[in-house]
């Protein structure tokens, strides 16, 4: 079935020819149809197969042919809410670029800018508000926000929603809508307590779950390298260097890890883009475009950030530091071997992080196959450095210094 065989404007048909998009993905051919229907749906699909314009098309659609939308200062009529800065404008860029000529008008609330050009977008009208809870309880305590016209509430990466505590929030939301509203949940990943949470939030059975037996994109290949933890940086380099043409996504467990490896990689003549939470929204989404348009070709983020990175073109996923959560390596790996590309993702599992990569291999049901390396191979890699000089005093000194920015 072509996208051309739905019941859709045409302004839509017209907007999704623009993006390419010709057939529908599997968790879009299935909820597609029940969204337009008015039925909830929970989707559980691996990243990169489409999710958002599972729910965007649809949402869209029924919006921009409603006879709501003939007084679009009425209210909003579908919030969207996301965890992160990255995934709401992320979710802004899909929408309004189906939403192109039709009657319907995008917004994305975050934190981290100016509220009053935001007041200012919100007065003159939006229909379907993304929004990150913290900005989005600022003006709704402010009254500046209202959303008792809102009959569509998507909760998009659900599970980290409910993860971090936003269960408060969403439950504080539901007092401002409407009592008899669609409700849409979707995620590559959610467990069985966060299903049950989940349930409890809406007033009607979810009608559809997509729910794949592999959480992992079939498009990606997986590895694990055993590495000390203290050598990780030497394998690091050696991989960049000999993958010149490689778009790397490394991820670490923290800021300060972030930055220590950014800075490891500067030492040996290897610039790279650091993503984490504690960057303000300019210097976020400068990074992001930076690493979207080429400018360079490593990014290094921690895993809440990395949930609003969306560039087709990442050639490599490393590991450097195994996930605390075993769910985020299914979200990590899923930002390469996007659409019909293939991906590699490696992991430099040290020692002390046996016990995550079990947890890993339980919970996406697959054994990561092991690269061996003999003790020449990894003795060549520790000396594979030439400019990286520093002295043991040298390199204590500067762990110090991170550890004094931490705290």
């Amino acid at each position: 079935m072509k996208f051309e065989d739905y019941p859709l404007a045409p302004e839509i048909k017209r907007s999704i020819g623009k993006l390419g998009w010709k057939r529908p993905t599997d968790i879009q051919y299935r909820a597609i149809r029940h969204i337009l229907e008015g039925e909830d749906v929970m989707g559980i699909a691996q990243t990169g197969t489409g999710k958002t314009a599972a729910f965007a098309i649809p949402v869209v659609q029924m919006i921009h042919t409603g006879r709501e939308n003939q007084r679009r200062k009425d209210g909003i009529k579908c919030l969207v809410m996301v965890p992160t800065r990255e995934l709401a404008l992320q979710l802004n860029e899909v929408f309004t670029a189906l939403a192109k000529g039709t009657r319907v008008n995008v917004f994305a609330l975050t934190g981290g800018v100016e509220q009053d050009p935001q007041i200012q977008q919100l007065q003159d009208g939006v229909d379907i508000l993304i929004a990150t809870p913290g900005r989005m309880f600022d003006l709704l305590n402010q009254k500046i926000l209202r959303l008792e016209r809102v009959n569509i509430l998507i909760l998009d990466e659900a599970d980290l929603m409910l993860d971090l505590g936003f269960i408060a929030d969403i439950r504080g939301v539901l007092g401002h809508l409407k009592m008899r509203r669609q409700t849409l949940f979707f995620s590559a990943t959610i467990n069985e307590q966060i299903k049950k949470l989940a349930y409890t939030l809406v007033k009607k059975p979810i009608r559809i779950q997509i729910s794949p037996k592999d959480p992992i994109s079939r498009n990606v290949d997986h590895s694990v390298i055993f590495i000390e933890m203290d050598d990780k940086r030497f394998f690091l380099e050696r991989f960049l260097k000999e993958h010149p043409d490689a778009k790397i996504l490394t991820f670490v467990r923290t800021r300060v890890r972030a930055q220590r490896v950014h800075d490891a990689m500067l030492r040996v003549g290897l610039p790279s883009l650091v993503l984490h939470g504690e960057l303000d929204q300019d210097a976020r989404n400068a990074a992001l475009e930076a690493f979207r348009n080429g400018e360079q070709r490593l990014m290094i983020a921690t895993d809440l950030s990395a949930r609003g990175i969306d560039i087709p073109d990442v050639t490599h996923v490393i590991n450097y530091d195994l996930p605390d959560q075993a769910d985020n390596y299914v979200h990590r790996v899923g930002r390469t071997g996007r659409g019909e590309r293939r991906g590699i993702a490696y992991s430099f599992c040290a020692p002390q992080e046996h016990d995550r990569l079990r947890a890993i291999e339980a919970y996406t049901g697959t054994e990561i196959r092991v690269v061996e390396l003999d003790r020449q191979e990894y003795r060549e890699t520790l000396h594979f450095s030439r400019t990286d000089n520093m002295s043991i005093d040298e390199l204590l000194k500067e762990a110090e210094k991170w550890e004094k920015k931490k705290k």
